[in-house]
């Protein structure tokens, strides 16, 4: 089966410069599958391949950063469990977070990197085909537990679904984000678009990324 494959020379340019050469190198990353029947993550799994073997599905056409393990670094900010973005927002995403902590914005809990197939289609058996922001390491979470992802929500009201995370209620709870407060204001000046105006049937307070999925 033919596999399209990024270029060697793109690979080479997106790796960090501590990676070394494509060509000697493994990409390895664990992954699942979400259930839209079962409404969990199934299949889980490790891929390792080599990076000159990349498939397109594994590289995020907006920022290039890969699936793979090795593209991503560690983010250690005080006061924050350790977390993973890939390489080319890491600086970013650090210094939007020191910023809003400097002014004295509540960061009690950021979620970055993790790969797994929940977007997209789904296949015969009901599950998802495409992998998330996060699969990539370019969308972060931020204090989920004052942000929720909620579902039958085109616009934002007592109908809308929380299905995860805690209850979004900017107008009480400081570690909730409000579309012109200093948390979404300062990701916007990096670049990044706050969930809570994704259009759709879903709304995810708590979700930064370069497209707001």
């Amino acid at each position: 089966m033919n596999r399209p494959f990024y270029p060697l020379t793109l690979l080479l340019l997106l790796l960090p410069p501590s990676q070394g050469n494509a060509e000697d190198r493994n990409c390895s990353y664990e992954t699942y599958q979400w259930s839209t029947v079962e409404r969990r993550a199934v299949n889980r799994h490790t891929v390792t391949h080599p990076y000159s073997e990349l498939r397109r599905d594994e590289i995020d056409p907006v920022t290039g950063c890969s699936v793979c393990r090795e593209d991503q670094v560690t983010i250690n900010i005080s006061g924050i469990e350790p977390f993973q973005v890939c390489h080319v927002v890491a600086g970013s995403v650090e210094s939007a977070l020191r910023d809003i902590i400097e002014r004295g914005i509540p960061v009690d809990e950021v979620v970055g990197y993790r790969v797994g197939r929940t977007r997209g289609e789904v296949d015969e058996n009901g599950l998802r085909t495409r992998f998330s922001n996060h699969s990539f390491g370019v969308a972060v979470d931020i204090n989920p537990q004052h942000n929720g992802l909620y579902d039958r929500c085109i616009t934002f009201g007592p109908h809308c679904r929380l299905i995860r995370g805690g209850e979004w209620r900017p107008e009480i709870a400081p570690a909730s984000h409000a579309a012109d407060g200093t948390v979404v204001k300062r990701f916007k000046r990096e670049g990044f678009q706050w969930g809570g105006e994704i259009r759709g049937r879903q709304k995810d307070f708590m979700h930064f990324s370069p497209t707001g999925y």
